[in-house]
């Protein structure tokens, strides 16, 4: 029964370029939890190097670490 979860879990990730992941650290970055968006943010940039939001999530986290 896991196992049929995690396989149905997998291609609704796998195929947003890590959209859910950045707008999760979107989220977390409102909610002044600026740690955890950091880390959510180098998520995308590892996971999705060639994603449409590696760009938006490295930018994001220059802002979070003050780098212009």
């Amino acid at each position: 029964m896991l196992m049929i979860a995690v396989a149905f879990s997998i291609p609704a990730c796998s195929g947003n370029g890590g959209k859910e992941l950045f707008e999760t650290a979107q989220f977390e970055e409102l909610q002044n939890n600026k740690e955890h968006a950091a880390e959510l943010y180098e998520e995308v940039i590892k996971k999705y190097p060639e994603g449409d939001y590696r760009k938006k999530a490295q930018e994001r986290l220059n802002a979070l670490r003050g780098h212009k």
